[in-house]
């Protein structure tokens, strides 16, 4: 299941995003990276990623930016955000955002891939809860209750 995560790391320092993208991969995490707010947004439309990684402070498009845009487009994609300048008001800003979670640099890489692990189990309840909920409202109870249970429908 892990290595079914797959994560955009967003940040301008890119000797930075180069070596967290290796230090995930080596914990069998799927990622990709980009250096600035436009490329993430592009790379967005051609694979979507289930977590981001995404930095506040970039030139041209910020982290908040990049942030609105992503869950009014993909509100799937479940966004943390890592950053060096961080404040409370940025912080409260973002949550109001919708990013899953806030995190300072330097940012340990357990640390960082145990959010990225929860990040991940809310996208997919999330998922899983949407696709119940419309299977109950089709009337399809029993596929919806198991969904829900977590057991694949025998559906055809």
């Amino acid at each position: 299941m892990m290595k079914d995560i797959k994560v955009l790391l967003v940040d301008d320092e890119e000797d930075f995003v180069q070596s967290l993208a290796e230090r995930i991969k080596m914990r069998e995490l799927g990622s990709d990276v980009a250096f600035n707010g436009e490329e993430a947004l592009a790379k967005l439309k051609k694979n979507l990623p289930d977590v981001m990684i995404l930095d506040f402070k970039m030139p041209g498009i910020d982290g908040l930016r990049v942030l609105e845009e992503v869950k009014k487009a993909y509100p799937g994609v479940q966004v943390v955000m890592l950053t060096a300048h961080g404040t409370s008001e940025l912080e409260k800003k973002a949550r109001a955002l919708g990013a899953f979670d806030y995190l300072q640099k330097p940012v340990g890489i357990e640390k960082l891939v145990e959010t990225i692990k929860k990040a991940y189990a809310l996208k997919e309840n999330l998922q899983k809860n949407m696709m119940a909920a419309t299977f109950a409202e089709a009337g399809e109870f029993d596929e919806a209750r198991k969904i829900a249970e977590g057991k694949k429908g025998d559906k055809k």
